[in-house]
C-alpha cells in the first residue's frame, strides 16, 4: 500500500483513495463531507493528511455560580450524562453561594537539558554562568517577545535543577514564563530555544531538548463548595461520599477512577474552548503523582452543619488567545457563551466544573451506582 504524496492531495482525492483502498461505500465515506463553519481549506491547514470532519456534540452545563459570578458552560463531550451532573452539581453548590475559586499566576515553565557534563569542575562553572548572568539572560529573553512584555508577561526567573541517571549527570534549566492569556506552548518552546542557541558557546556539556513542561506547578487552580447535605439525599449519601473520598486517597487504582470522572468535565470544557486536552491530562495527572503516591485531585470534609466540603487543586494550563483559541470558530463562541475575559477566570471555572463533575460521579456510586442514569442516557440513543 503506497501514499507517498499523500499530503500533497486534495481533500477530496484524498477520501477517494482510502475509499478505493479499503473498498468503503461512498455513503459512509460522505459522512467525512459533514458540512461545517471551518471551509475546506481552512481545515487543511489545522492538521496533515485531512479527509473530513468529526463532529461532536456541543452542550451546555447550567447552574454555575463561580466567585458570584452566573456561567453557561460549554462542554464538548461524546458520553451521555456528564453534562447533566455537571449541571445537577452546581445547583447544588449554589444552595450555598456556588464555587469560590482563588486567583491563578499564569506561568509556564520550560526546560532545556543540558547533557555530557563530565567533571564537577564543568558542573560548576555551568551553575556560575547562570547565576552571574541571570538578569542578562532574563533580559535577553524579554527582548525577543515585546508583545508579551507590553501585556506585563515574559521570563520572571531562571532556576537550575540536577538530575542523575545512574553516573550521568544532566543539568536541567527552568525558564519561568509569564504567558499571560496564552496556553504558552509557542511562547515557552520559542524562548526555551532562543535561550539554547545563547548558552551553546557559553557554557560546557551539550544542550538537548527545550520544550515546555506540562506539569504547570506555577499555574494551580483551586476550587471550593459547600454542597447541601439534604440536596444530595442526607447524612448517609453524604457518609458514603467521604468514604468513596477516603478509597480513593489510600488506592491508586481507585485515585485513576476518580481523576478521570473530574478529567470528563475539565476535558469537555477544553475541547469547547480550544484548549489542548491532552496537556490538561498530563499536567493532571503528573501533578497527582508529584508527593510519590498518585492521589485524587480533589479532597472531601464534613462541614459542621453536615455538608460536604468539596475542594480541587490541579495545574491548569488554559488559554483564550492564541493557536487553535484564536482561529477556531467554536472555540471563539464557547468563549462568548461563558463571558469569559481572561485565562485566570477560564481556569477558575474550569476548576470549578472539574470539582462538580467529580462530586456528580461520587454522589451516583454511593446512592444508586453509576450505571442507572448512565444507561437511561445511552438507551435514549
Amino acid at each position: 500500500m503506497s501514499l507517498s504524496k499523500f499530503y500533497k492531495k486534495s481533500i477530496k482525492e484524498r477520501r477517494l483513495i482510502i475509499q478505493s483502498l479499503k473498498d468503503i461505500p461512498l455513503s459512509e465515506m460522505n459522512l467525512l463531507n459533514h458540512e461545517s463553519y471551518i471551509p475546506n481549506d481552512k481545515l487543511d491547514l489545522m492538521i496533515e493528511n485531512v479527509l473530513g470532519y468529526y463532529p461532536l456534540p456541543f452542550g451546555i452545563a447550567t447552574h454555575f455560580n463561580v466567585n458570584k459570578k452566573e456561567y453557561l458552560i460549554p462542554m464538548v463531550i461524546e458520553e451521555p450524562s456528564v453534562v447533566a451532573a455537571a449541571s445537577k452539581s452546581a445547583k447544588i453548590a449554589k444552595i450555598h453561594g456556588g464555587f469560590s475559586s482563588g486567583p491563578i499566576q499564569p506561568l509556564m515553565i520550560g526546560q532545556i537539558q543540558i547533557c555530557n557534563i563530565d567533571s564537577k569542575e564543568e558542573r560548576n562553572e555551568i551553575f556560575e554562568y547562570i547565576h552571574k548572568n541571570k538578569d542578562n539572560l532574563i533580559c535577553f529573553l524579554n527582548k525577543q517577545d515585546p508583545v508579551l512584555i507590553e501585556h506585563n508577561g515574559g521570563v520572571k526567573d531562571i532556576q537550575i535543577r540536577e538530575i542523575t541517571n545512574n553516573d550521568q549527570l544532566f543539568i536541567i534549566l527552568h525558564v519561568i514564563v509569564d504567558v499571560r492569556d496564552a496556553m504558552g506552548a509557542n511562547i515557552i518552546n520559542t524562548m526555551v530555544e532562543r535561550l539554547a542557541d545563547k548558552l551553546r558557546p557559553e557554557i560546557p556539556g551539550r544542550i538537548n531538548l527545550r520544550i515546555i513542561s506540562n506539569l504547570a506547578i506555577h499555574r494551580v487552580a483551586k476550587s471550593r463548595a459547600i454542597f447541601d447535605k439534604d440536596a444530595l439525599g442526607g447524612k448517609e449519601i453524604v457518609k458514603n461520599i467521604l468514604d468513596a473520598y477516603f478509597f480513593a486517597l489510600n488506592d491508586p487504582f481507585r485515585a485513576a477512577t476518580h481523576n478521570k470522572g473530574i478529567m470528563n468535565g475539565i476535558d469537555a470544557v477544553a475541547i469547547a474552548t480550544g484548549n489542548d486536552f491532552r496537556a490538561l491530562e498530563a499536567g493532571a495527572h503528573a501533578f497527582a503523582s508529584f508527593s510519590g503516591q498518585y492521589l485524587p485531585l480533589t479532597r472531601y470534609f464534613l462541614h459542621p452543619e453536615g455538608h460536604l466540603i468539596g475542594e480541587i487543586e490541579l495545574p491548569l494550563a488554559m488559554g483564550t488567545i492564541g493557536g487553535m483559541i484564536s482561529k477556531h470558530p467554536g472555540a471563539q463562541l464557547s468563549l462568548k457563551i461563558m463571558d469569559i475575559n481572561s485565562a485566570e477566570e477560564l481556569c477558575q471555572v474550569t476548576a470549578a466544573v472539574g470539582l462538580a463533575q467529580n462530586l456528580a460521579a461520587l454522589r451516583a456510586l454511593a446512592d444508586e451506582g453509576i450505571q442507572k442514569g448512565h444507561m437511561k442516557l445511552h438507551k435514549r440513543i
